[in-house]
């Protein structure tokens, strides 16, 4: 594990999606899931969020289409919160589910909508 890229990967992560939120993953991991915590802190935040060639709203948009297309809606959901947070608007956020619903089958599109309105939802209150 590269020590300078889990460093920048925490700092990222706790930015994006919350010191709070990855506090808590970070101090219930255990010898099993440590392993995990550290992979996902260094990998994908540390080395690839923090690429010069996207910027930080791009990469979001990019996840939301990935994570529809992969069929990952646990973590959908914190990265509909993510994009939030990098800018995305409601209307990008819908245009790209609606091209997920074209490309990938309306079912995906009806998941991907539902979970973005239960995140809207919970932002309102």
């Amino acid at each position: 594990m590269s020590r300078a890229e889990y460093e920048q990967g925490l700092a990222i992560r706790r930015e994006l999606v919350g010191a709070e939120l990855v506090d808590k993953s970070l101090a219930e991991a255990d010898e099993f899931t440590r392993p995990m915590q550290e992979l996902v802190t260094e990998q994908c935040w540390g080395t690839i969020w923090s690429r010069p060639g996207l910027d930080q709203r791009s990469r979001s948009l990019l996840n939301l289409g990935m994570l529809a297309a992969a069929n990952r809606p646990d973590e959908l959901a914190g990265h509909i919160r993510v994009g939030i947070k990098n800018g995305l608007t409601k209307a990008e956020i819908q245009e790209c589910f609606l091209q997920v619903a074209v490309y990938l089958g309306m079912p995906a599109g009806l998941n991907c909508f539902k979970i973005a309105k239960s995140v809207f939802d919970e932002q309102t209150k």
